[in-house]
């Protein structure tokens, strides 16, 4: 009876015995987390808004833990002040103008307080010195941002289906594109023409070409009006006469102006002939009675040839004639 008691009382004493190195470790364990063997300073950081942030909740710097939230106490009318416990051994590399900012462990973990380590040629912080704070992302406005944004897809998306079905439909140009066939037909039969088009300017392109090319041939006229100092001297000469010919035409068509303003006047024989109606009648009176005349002198002289008195002379005059020819 006895030794199952001492038996009993050594494994419950066994047990204790654990439980209180358990219970040691743990305690250790948590301080260890908590920094609390790890010599420290304390600084402060005012808030707006700490976002759910807890006493306990840890602070960072690069990435590394280097502390935790020690107190937390409102300040002012509506501001939040936050002690938080630092490690000694990261004060040298925080600085005077360091700003700590309230972020979280991943998307929706705990919240933290990250610290920036300021510019390196300020002095290092010291232990109830208060730092700077910056604006941390409110998860509530990045929500409504990110709902509204959804409603925008949702319209876009419900937008691109409709236009989609109108497509499917033959509706619109771009649905009779992809519908009719007719039109497809139309327009590739315009971009058949376009190509031949395209086609008729290269090869005008290249005729022009060649055709630049003959003309700066070596001998060529234009190569010889372009390099041949006697042929372009020529030139010049020839175009030299033609504006002599030209300043001559000139003075002909003035002369010729001139006569034929004098012919529309009455001041000389020519314009009164032709301008004047009585000398005309007068003239052509004068004409008629010089041809009677000229008639009867004709008939006179066939007369005289027969009278007895001068048909010797005649006769003479005609052997004379007559011998002269021979």
């Amino acid at each position: 009876m006895e030794a199952s008691e001492s038996k009993r009382s050594v494994v419950v004493g066994i047990f204790v015995f654990l439980g209180i190195i358990l219970f040691v470790a743990g305690i250790f364990t948590l301080a260890g987390q908590q920094k609390r063997f790890v010599k420290s300073i304390n600084i402060n950081a005012i808030f707006d808004n700490v976002a759910g942030l807890k006493i306990g909740n840890n602070v960072w710097f690069s990435g590394v833990k280097i502390g935790t939230v020690k107190k937390i106490d409102f300040y002012g009318s509506s501001q939040v002040k936050i002690l938080m416990n630092v490690e000694e051994e990261a004060q040298k590399y925080i600085h005077k103008n360091a700003t700590a900012q309230i972020s979280s462990e991943g998307i929706i973990g705990n919240r933290i307080i990250v610290i920036n380590g300021g510019s390196l040629n300020l002095p290092n912080v010291e232990s109830g010195d208060r730092i700077g704070v910056k604006k941390a992302l409110d998860t509530d406005k990045m929500m409504e941002d990110l709902q509204a944004n959804n409603k925008n897809l949702i319209d876009i998306t419900g937008n691109l289906s409709v236009i989609t079905t109108r497509m499917v439909e033959g509706k619109g140009s771009i649905g009779a594109l992809l519908t009719d066939s007719s039109i497809a037909l139309n327009l590739r039969s315009t971009m058949a023409g376009l190509s031949k088009a395209s086609n008729n300017i290269n090869n005008t392109a290249v005729s022009l070409s060649a055709f630049s090319n003959k003309l700066n041939h070596k001998g060529g006229l234009v190569d010889k009006l372009l390099t041949d100092t006697e042929v372009f001297s020529q030139l010049q000469s020839s175009v030299g006469e033609i504006k002599k010919l030209s300043v001559a035409a000139a003075s002909l068509s003035n002369d010729l102006t001139t006569a034929g303003a004098k012919l529309n006047d009455k001041d000389n024989a020519i314009g009164v002939l032709l301008n004047d109606q009585e000398t005309a009648e007068s003239l052509k009176k004068t004409m008629l009675n010089l041809e009677s005349s000229s008639a009867k002198l004709d008939d006179n002289m066939e007369a005289l040839q027969h009278n007895f008195l001068l048909k010797g002379y005649f006769k003479k005059k005609a052997k004379e004639e007559a011998k002269e020819e021979k």
